[in-house]
């Protein structure tokens, strides 16, 4: 009979252990890389609203913070998105407005939502 079964020899336990150990790593490292990768995305979705709701074509933006935000829901059973989430300053034509700006995981698009902040002249 055999006196291994169900166990991992010694060199292949501590094999996995750093391979376990190197996904946590990583997974640190994708955050960083899924905020990034969202950016560029986010910005421009931003903008795009901000020249509109502005009425000015050359209204800028800029990322004033940025994290990644986990799902609310999360079981066995039913289980949300995780998301990068950027508030951007939008400034143009003597005005200022921020957004929040979600981005799925998944996803190839961005929403922009207002901050809750009110504009000059409204």
């Amino acid at each position: 009979m055999n006196q291994h079964c169900g166990r991992l020899p010694s060199g292949r336990a501590t094999a996995f252990a750093g391979l376990v150990a190197a996904l946590f790593a990583m997974a640190c490292q994708t955050q960083a890389q899924f905020l990034m990768s969202k950016q560029d995305a986010a910005l421009q979705t931003a903008v795009s609203r901000g020249q509109f709701e502005l009425n000015c074509p050359g209204a800028t933006g800029e990322v004033l913070s940025s994290e990644v935000v986990q799902p609310a829901l999360q079981g066995p059973v039913v289980a949300g998105i995780q998301r990068a989430e950027f508030t951007i300053g939008v400034v143009g034509c003597g005005q200022r407005t921020t957004y929040v700006v979600a981005c799925p995981e998944g996803g190839e698009g961005c929403f922009a939502m207002d901050s809750g902040g009110l504009r000059p002249g409204n």
